[in-house]
């Protein structure tokens, strides 16, 4: 039922183009909530997430937090591991493998390839571990006196899960994961 939780934390994102909020999401966003979408995927065999936050931070800090895979833990609460296992000298990417806490379903393993674009945007793929599908990307923009997260995921589980379950999941657990985020960013802001 937390698969969300972990398929959040794979990052801690995929089509072209920056995820624009529908218009109606501003209101959410305005009142300090974070917006998010969660449908299936055109195919059938994915869910597609999308999802925005407005953070009153530097983009610098925000980026940094995102970025950080020791954080990645705090932030998702059934992510039990990150390790990066490989990494540019550059910075320009890295590979990380996460793992789940197992709650009621079984621990699921991820391993996933981070191209970084500092400090915009981050698109993530897997490269290995459990899930069927894992692809997506961050994209921060700077907005009001802070930035504006938007995040895209599209993900299957390794196991049947009904959709109705992980979309109902999915709606509790990325907007947690999101204020985990900002809180993290704004305990670092001077």
């Amino acid at each position: 039922m937390r698969l969300c939780v972990l398929l959040l934390g794979l990052v801690l994102a995929g089509p072209a183009g920056a995820f624009e909020p529908p218009a109606a999401a501003e209101a959410s966003l305005s009142h300090g909530r974070p917006y998010v979408e969660v449908l299936p995927d055109p195919d059938g065999s994915s869910g597609l997430i999308r999802a925005a936050i407005d953070i009153s931070a530097p983009q610098a800090v925000v980026w940094a937090v995102l970025t950080d895979c020791a954080l990645a833990p705090r932030m998702a609460a059934n992510l039990k591991s990150c390790r990066i296992l490989e990494r540019d000298p550059q910075g320009r990417w890295d590979v990380r493998e996460q793992i789940s806490r197992k709650t009621l379903l079984p621990s699921v393993r991820s391993v996933v390839r981070s191209d970084y674009e500092p400090p915009d945007r981050l698109s993530f793929r897997k490269v290995g571990g459990d899930l069927k599908v894992l692809e997506g990307r961050w994209t921060l923009a700077p907005h009001g006196s802070g930035v504006r997260v938007t995040y895209e995921l599209r993900a299957a589980a390794p196991f049947s899960v009904p959709g109705w379950m992980a979309r109902l999941a999915l709606r509790h657990d990325v907007p947690m994961a999101l204020l985990a985020l900002r809180r993290e960013a704004m305990a670092r802001t001077p």
